[in-house]
This record gives structure tokens, C-alpha cells and sequence, in this order.
């Protein structure tokens, strides 16, 4: 596979006056402790109704749900976890880290904790709606968490739908360039997660000033996963040699533009 994809967009702040053009150049292809009391009351619900245990303290794969009623998926059939929220579009890649206790907690590549899993079995989330962790129970089976596998007609269309949700989200001109010849769903995957990322940062008070000079978005393929922000150019590398894990996530975006 090879593809060399540019994007243009140009958007006003009035979304019935919006303009898309697009290029294809080539294109084949203490509270704490009471989360973890509620989660270990969790797992022994689990195991009473007869779940799969765990595997190396991993949960078994499956559809979630807090207390507070946000639904995620669980995928643990690769090398790395993935989970994604039921009604987001990123999948995030957790690392496991041992804590207290024998608790394992598993993070994104941002070094964000999101689960925490008891030696029983218990499973407690974090979010920003819940930063000192919710319970969680398996509701049933999920689909795998696998890559979209998109033709021309439909990358073409993914992209012009992303750059006019750019061009909403910033009121101006953005260039989207994205050049791979080894995984083209790694890069419509990457592209996804950098445009959201970018479009939640233009909605945020906090990050909104960071991205005034944002000018272009630029993914490429390379040996290591890495995101920079320099000269108003946005730019994401993919390393496909490690699956979903080589691509960064939008937490590790936010933060590069943050501080770039």
C-alpha cells in the first residue's frame, strides 16, 4: 500500500458557508480505597455468575459499565489491552504497572491511569468525570477492536468529513498531509484521533490558545511513534511494527501541542 493524501480545508465560523477541497495525489488502499471496596464487591458478583477470570490480571474482554453509567469496551486478545469508550471513536492502548496491594493499574501512553484491577478481580475506572475511580461490572461480549479497513471511495470520504469538522472547529484553513506505504489503516486511524484531538482542544478554554497557529496536520509512517508541534505544523508519526500501539494517542497530542 502506498498513499499520498493532501487535504485542504476551509471553514468560517457559519457552518452553511464552508468550503472542502480535496487532493489525491496517490491513494491505493481515601475515596480510593471506597472504589476499591465497591470493585472487589464487583468481581465477586463476576465470578457468581460465571465470567472468565481474569488473565495475568488483565479482565476478560467484554463490554463495561461504571456506576456512573459510562459503557467501555475491553479488548485483551492482542499483547496489549486496548479499550475504547462505547461512544468514542479512539482506542486507547493500556501498559500495565504493578501497585500496593498487588493491584495492577493500566495506563495510556500518556502515563493517564484508567483501570485498576484488584487481585480479586475487582475493576475500578478513572475519568475526569470520576478522578477517584468508579466500579465497574461486565455487561457481555464486545466485538474485537480492530483497525478500520477502508477503500478509496471511503477514505475519500472520511477525509473530506474530517477536514470540514476541522475547518468547523477553527474557522480557518487547515492542511491535512498524510504519506504512508506501510498501513493505511494505521494512518486513517491516526488521522482520526489527531483531528478529534484537535477539535477538542479548539472547544476547550484551556487549550484553544495553544492551537491559534495551527496552520497543518501532517502524519507520516517511521520507527518510533512521536508528536510534535512546531511552526504552526502539527506532526504525528506512526510506527507500524507496533500495531495500535505505534500510534500516539490524543492524550499524548494534547499534551505535545500543550507544551509545544
Amino acid at each position: 500500500m502506498k498513499s499520498r493524501v493532501r487535504v485542504e480545508t476551509a471553514g468560517r465560523p457559519v457552518a452553511s458557508a464552508m468550503a472542502v477541497a480535496v487532493v489525491v495525489a496517490a491513494l491505493s488502499c481515601p475515596t480510593l480505597a471506597l472504589g476499591q471496596v465497591r470493585g472487589n464487591a464487583q468481581a465477586e458478583q463476576s465470578r457468581a455468575i460465571g465470567i472468565p477470570p481474569m488473565r495475568r490480571g488483565l479482565p476478560a474482554s467484554g463490554r463495561y459499565v461504571s456506576d456512573g453509567g459510562e459503557a467501555f469496551i475491553l479488548d485483551g486478545a492482542g499483547g496489549l489491552p486496548l479499550f475504547r469508550f462505547e461512544r468514542r471513536p479512539e482506542t486507547w492502548v493500556l501498559r500495565a504497572t504493578p501497585a500496593p496491594r498487588g493491584d495492577i493499574i493500566y495506563r495510556n501512553d500518556a502515563g493517564s491511569q484508567i483501570l485498576r484491577v484488584t487481585p480479586s478481580g475487582g475493576i475500578t475506572l478513572y475519568t475526569t468525570l470520576a478522578p477517584n475511580g468508579a466500579p465497574v461490572s461486565r455487561t457481555g461480549e464486545a466485538a474485537p477492536l480492530t483497525l478500520p479497513t477502508l477503500g478509496p471511495v471511503r477514505l475519500f470520504s472520511l477525509m473530506t468529513q474530517r477536514g470540514s469538522l476541522v475547518s468547523q472547529a477553527l474557522g480557518r484553513l487547515v492542511v491535512i498531509n498524510l504519506s504512508g506505504e506501510r498501513s493505511e489503516a494505521l494512518m486513517v486511524d491516526a488521522l482520526i484521533v489527531s483531528t478529534e484531538a484537535v477539535i477538542r482542544m479548539a472547544a476547550s478554554p484551556t487549550f484553544r490558545a495553544s492551537i491559534a497557529t495551527l496552520r497543518s496536520i501532517t502524519l507520516v509512517e517511521g520507527s518510533r511513534s512521536s508528536v510534535t508541534f512546531t511552526g504552526g505544523d502539527l506532526r504525528v508519526v506512526v510506527d507500524p511494527d507496533e500495531g495500535q500501539a505505534g500510534r500516539p494517542s490524543s492524550a499524548r497530542i494534547i499534551r505535545a501541542v500543550a507544551e509545544g
